[in-house]
């Protein structure tokens, strides 16, 4: 037992003197009378380890005694951690039974008395490694693969494995033995240091499906793949905690993981209600049960915040590892990163931009490239997908968080206040957002097999009218209706038809709520129709009267039910909409 003493006390930062070797990341347990608090070594300066305590500090005196574990902060990783509502620490909330976490509790992150049908996979006299599937169990709907621990190196041959039944996750269920006929026992449950990419895989390989998600803006102009990365920046009330949730409940995944990094505890309080009355469009049941959910509010320490973003990751790619695809959603990585400024400042380290760390950009890019698409050590494949909001202090969008996870993030979706005050949901700016899927020659592919031959030409055009429609909008707001030529309104209404019809969507509504790709393709195509069509008005007023029809019928079809006889009606009235007008163009004199 290697025990240090505490030398100095800066709010939650504690230096630990120790005599003997301390590892970075090593876990330490603080004694404060008759509980301990645990802490993580961040910082080694010769005898002195600098602690972040993941609890409050009051009441600790320099002289306390500080035991180190030997190990890093782990991640319980087994059956039953679909549902559960987790601290940063992986402590399971439902089993704390006072209202306010108290200091020094601890609380198992798996139940061990539960018992789960096992299942052989392997075989004995097999060939394994670290990662390979040995059996699996039902977990909700998740076939949960039982893997060899992670932790082992090289190959093992399997001895025993244990028969079909029902087993607790700490029964034997395989034996395996290396080259020298050392065995190890393989239960259900296993540990894995979280600050540790977990990456027991062949190779990760670049993104090539997209992640449907049924928010038009997102699929079809901005698309996120499999495997890729995103984040949501914009100022507080712009929509960014409705985005997730509507993404987690519609994006094709198997597994969601909810990290609130620093939320409020009125938000945090919505997703524990709100989660488990949601029903799952894909398997029937309700979305928590394919759920886990990482919180930590802003009243909480520092250093948890930290710990919750990289508890959630890890969990997220012990799924990936059974060949599961994963979304993973962190709200707010910009808390986290306040995390991290506020431990850098404590310890009197050189200050970046806005005081922020100076290696802030390298963090970043080190979290966001855990995720991935990978190919399994079994040749199976399974990804993670990683969207993180940043709440940019004031809306700027140049501030250091935002601008570190620009470098790392593959998706950048901006959230306007303009179009949120406007009530333009989802209030992504279609001109300031950006997809760099757009350029992966293997996710072009895919999207004109699925969705068009000219998918991302007719994409380019669209963002081409609608920046020349905000172009018209400030011509006209500056020299007036009367005072440009008509085809700066039209310019504008077709603009704002692809607004209406396509960026915005009502998330709360059973079918506008999510489209899927085949009516994506319809919707693109009919759109394209009218806007690369040439209209004669007489006036302003005219096209501004002709296009408002045209959204309104459109708001209808977005409404019905794709192809049922609602929408076909609204369909059809549309085309005589259109229709109407060519006639009248034929019969005007040019």
């Amino acid at each position: 037992m290697r025990i240090g003493k505490v030398k100095a006390i800066v709010s939650n930062l504690v230096i630990v003197s120790a005599d003997e070797t301390v590892m970075q990341n090593e876990i330490c347990m603080i004694r404060l009378g008759q509980i301990f608090l645990k802490a993580e070594v961040i910082k080694v300066v010769g005898k002195d380890a600098y602690v972040q305590a993941f609890e409050s500090t009051r009441g600790l005196k320099v002289g306390d005694e500080a035991i180190f574990q030997g190990h890093l902060l782990e991640a319980d990783l087994g059956p039953g951690i679909l549902t559960k509502k987790y601290d940063g620490l992986q402590n399971d909330l439902d089993k704390i039974e006072t209202v306010f976490l108290t200091r020094g509790t601890y609380t198992d992150a798996l139940d061990k008395d539960s018992e789960w049908d096992f299942t052989p996979i392997t075989k004995i006299a097999e060939t394994v490694r670290a990662g390979s599937w040995v059996g699996e169990v039902k977990e909700k709907n998740i076939p949960h693969k039982i893997m060899v621990p992670f932790l082992l190196e090289g190959e093992y041959t399997v001895k025993k494995v244990a028969e079909k039944g029902r087993y607790k996750i700490t029964d034997t269920v395989a034996v395996i033995a290396d080259k020298d006929g050392n065995e190890t026992a393989v239960t259900m449950v296993q540990k894995w240091p979280v600050i540790r990419p977990l990456k027991e895989y062949k190779e990760k390989v670049r993104p090539y499906k997209l992640l449907e998600t049924g928010i038009r803006i997102i699929d079809m102009m901005n698309p996120l793949a499999e495997g890729g990365t995103g984040f949501i920046p914009g100022p507080f009330g712009s929509g960014k905690t409705v985005l997730q949730h509507a993404i987690a409940r519609q994006a094709k995944a198997d597994v969601v993981v909810m990290i609130a990094c620093g939320e409020r505890a009125n938000e945090i309080v919505e997703i524990f209600t709100e989660f488990p009355q949601l029903d799952d469009p894909q398997t029937g049941g309700k979305l928590i049960d394919r759920t886990v959910i990482i919180a930590n509010t802003s009243n909480m320490p520092v250093a948890s915040r930290e710990a919750s973003v990289y508890t959630g990751m890890t969990i997220a790619e012990y799924y990936r590892a059974m060949g599961l695809k994963v979304l993973v959603l962190a709200d707010s990585t910009s808390r986290w990163a306040q995390a991290l400024r506020e431990m850098s400042n404590r310890m009197e380290e050189l200050p970046g931009p806005d005081a922020f760390p100076m290696d802030l950009p390298a963090v970043v890019s080190g979290f966001y490239a855990r995720a991935g698409h990978v190919k399994l050590v079994n040749d199976a494949e399974g990804s993670i997908t990683f969207i993180g909001t940043v709440s940019p202090a004031g809306g700027n969008l140049k501030e250091p968080v935002t601008e570190a996870t620009k470098k790392a993030a593959h998706s950048f979706y901006a959230l306007s206040q303009q179009r949120a005050d406007s009530k333009r949901y989802p209030a992504i700016d279609a001109i300031e957002s950006y997809s760099k899927f757009l350029d992966y020659p293997e996710l072009i592919g895919y999207m004109q097999q699925t969705i068009s031959q000219n998918w991302k030409a007719e994409v380019v055009k669209m963002k081409d009218r609608l920046f020349k429609g905000h172009e018209a909008m400030e011509q006209i707001n500056i020299l007036g209706d009367d005072n440009v030529p008509l085809d700066y309104h039209e310019k504008f209404w077709k603009s704002e038809l692809i607004d209406f019809v396509i960026l915005q969507q009502d998330a709360f509504d059973a079918v506008d709520g999510f489209t899927a790709l085949d009516r994506l393709k319809y919707m693109q195509e009919k759109v394209a129709e009218i806007c690369e069509s040439s209209f004669r008005f007489s006036d302003y007023e005219e096209i501004g009267g002709y296009f408002r029809a045209i959204i309104n019928i459109w708001k209808q079809i977005n409404y019905s039910l794709f192809q049922s006889e609602e929408f076909k009606g609204f369909n059809r009235q549309l085309d005589e909409l259109l229709n109407q007008r060519k006639k009248t163009n034929e019969s005007v004199p040019v």
